[in-house]
């Protein structure tokens, strides 16, 4: 089959994928890649690139799929290049096609428009893996296997350099299933055995889930049931088993409450997960000596913490494995059961205290969203405290954040879920802080119209580092932002405006937003509407100066600064 250009092949091969929305910036050094889906799919013009790699990776997370971005070369892929960052850090299937100048004139130094020095090295640096599109006859071949590797566990982002001249060029090419090569890995029969002897001989078991068991979410809930176990989770992990089950603790492996459990556990089984700085107290969280850690990268099993036994394995396969040899007598679990679901309910009163009227976000929402809907958030206040751990999550494809932490990606990657996901609706938890640093993207959402809430918590600037500059006994810097009239601004663009200043509001006006149907710009007035009981700020090291004496020179200890249960 002979395509009439590139863009022609590239649709095909997203088609392929399952692939119907593409997000990107228009360039000349991309025209014919986003005339072609333009016309055969649909091309989201969002307003940088950074957006479009987010949109790219939001959608693909909703979908549990491959997302695509469009980029044009030179500063227009480093533009894409802190969403790819975020996106590698998450593991998100995406595929990243960039344009390239002239393949004539490719690395000859002459400044042709729009190149940079080793875009392909740059492009490798945040990529999961980067290539280069050298001639119409590997085209082809190189854009399904980006697509086969971004889809391959763990996923991340592939990138393709593509020069323009080849883009107009002719491509003959077969079409090809593009299938992912997921296949679950086979594994070890003795650490199956082992870790089987170890399941049936602890009395209280506990499981730590990350980000490697979305796909495992069935097999997990089973092993959690017959061993009457409970579950702690990383943020990435949440979802996999329903966070209304009995058994799920959820994401408060930091919390005290937590901490006695795990000391009083003899074994517990950490699956995909990292063991972040910020979810485990710098480290600081202590785990019981009989640990075993199961993940796909070799090298994870006793990086963080030792482990008794080191399992590398895909999830699923391997819980499948365990649970076909698993026998499940009956056992004493009343008690530790029991402590499971006292320690799930007193996590969550903890926090709640310390929200304070601010937990009735977390409720009210709930009750607004059908059970199945996306939760995208930026990072801010309300992401952090209750958004990331008291709003309760169902389905890992409805828990969509930056992993990696940085600020600005929630709105790009909730329109990328909200149109990949059209048939109910997305809410998206911002700042005005973060929200500012791709206010462009509003203009996305009122061309493109989705199914989407966006609630912007506005504070007047950077909440969570006032909040450590007041701890502290600093002056304010670089913390104190202009935001703009939200409701002016969001009549501007023809979207539909609230506004929560207290409490009472909540529940009445984000039902009232959900069941809109379209955009709608939710403000909550924090400065009416007023602080939590506990001001938040975030799990991360401060160093603080040990008080001086006539005795002692200047030298420091480390102290800490802690966010709320």
């Amino acid at each position: 089959m002979t395509y009439p250009n590139g863009g022609d092949l590239l649709v095909q091969v997203l088609r392929e994928a399952g692939v119907d929305t593409v997000f990107g910036v228009i360039s000349v050094h991309n025209l014919p890649l986003v005339e072609a889906v333009a016309e055969h799919l649909r091309f989201v013009p969002v307003r940088h690139e950074a957006s479009a790699v987010n949109a790219a990776d939001g959608y693909a997370r909703a979908r549990g799929g491959l997302g695509c971005a469009l980029t044009s070369t030179g500063t227009g892929a480093g533009n894409a290049a802190g969403a790819l960052i975020e996106s590698l850090a998450t593991g998100s299937s995406v595929l990243h096609v960039t344009g390239q100048v002239e393949l004539a004139y490719l690395g000859s130094g002459r400044g042709f428009i729009h190149e940079t020095q080793d875009q392909l090295g740059m492009l490798r640096a945040v990529s999961k893996q980067a290539y280069s599109i050298c001639s119409t006859g590997n085209a082809g071949m190189i854009l399904r296997q980006a697509v086969r590797e971004a889809l391959a566990a763990p996923g991340g982002p592939i990138s393709v350099e593509w020069p323009i001249d080849l883009q107009y060029a002719k491509h003959a090419s077969q079409p090809e299933a593009t299938t992912s090569t997921t296949a679950e890995q086979v594994p070890d029969e003795a650490d199956v055995l082992a870790l089987v002897d170890l399941l049936h001989r602890a009395e209280r078991p506990l499981i730590w889930a990350g980000g490697g068991v979305t796909r495992a979410g069935v097999e997990l809930q089973v092993l959690l049931e017959a061993l009457g176990a409970g579950l702690i989770t990383s943020n990435s992990g949440r979802g996999a088993v329903p966070e209304d089950h009995r058994l799920c603790i959820g994401n408060y492996g930091t919390s005290p409450v937590v901490q006695t459990l795990l000391d009083d556990s003899d074994l517990v089984l950490s699956l995909g997960t990292h063991f972040r700085s910020n979810e485990t107290g710098d480290y600081t969280l202590r785990l019981p000596g009989s640990h075993v850690q199961v993940d796909l990268d070799p090298a994870a099993p006793g990086r963080v913490y030792p482990v008794r036994l080191g399992i590398t394995a895909e999830i699923r396969a391997l819980l499948s494995a365990v649970l076909s040899r698993l026998e499940t007598p009956a056992r004493p679990q009343g008690s530790w059961a029991e402590r499971i679901e006292d320690t799930r309910r007193a996590v969550r009163s903890r926090q709640r205290e310390a929200l304070g009227e601010h937990a009735v976000f977390a409720d009210a929402l709930r009750a607004a969203l059908p059970r199945s809907a996306v939760v995208a958030r930026d990072v801010t206040i309300a992401s952090s405290s209750w958004g990331n751990r008291l709003l309760e999550i169902y389905d890992p494809t409805d828990n969509v954040f930056p992993r990696g932490g940085g600020i600005g990606q929630g709105l790009g990657m909730g329109l990328g879920a909200a149109i990949g996901r059209p048939d109910g609706p997305t809410v998206v938890i911002a700042g005005d802080g973060g929200l500012a640093v791709h206010f462009g993207e509003l203009l996305t959402l009122a061309q493109e119209r989705p199914h989407l809430v966006l609630m912007v918590f506005n504070d007047g600037g950077y909440g969570v580092l006032r909040n450590m500059q007041d701890g502290a006994g600093r002056r304010h810097a670089g913390v104190d932002l202009t935001t703009p009239q939200f409701e002016t601004l969001a009549r501007s663009l023809d979207l539909p405006y609230r506004r929560i200043g207290d409490s009472s509001e909540v529940r009445s006006t984000l039902e009232k937003a959900v069941a809109d149907g379209g955009p709608v710009v939710v403000e909550i007035d924090l400065g009416s509407y007023g602080e939590m009981p506990t001001p938040f700020t975030p799990p991360v090291r401060v160093p603080q100066p040990e008080p001086q004496t006539d005795n002692q020179s200047e030298n420091q200890t480390d102290g800490e600064v802690r966010g709320n249960d």
